[in-house]
């Protein structure tokens, strides 16, 4: 019959919970790069971009604004 030492079982767990670390990480880092791509933040551009689509034409000071806005909301 297979015995194991307590140490043993020790190192082994200690080991998994770097192991399963490590790899959340990398997992984590993967997802997020790949939400940043599908859904990048938003920009100067885009805000003209959806004023246009309303209709209007935005001032600087009403892009500066809600660039501001956006940033003070993070």
């Amino acid at each position: 019959m297979f015995e194991i030492q307590i140490w043993q079982f020790i190192l082994w767990i200690v080991l998994a919970i770097i192991g399963g670390a490590v790899a959340g990480f990398f997992v984590t880092r993967y997802i997020f790069q790949k939400q940043l791509r599908e859904n990048p933040p938003m920009n100067e551009k885009m805000i003209r971009a959806m004023f246009r689509s309303m209709g209007r034409t935005p001032s600087e000071k009403q892009i500066r604004e809600i660039m501001r806005n956006m940033n003070q909301g993070k």
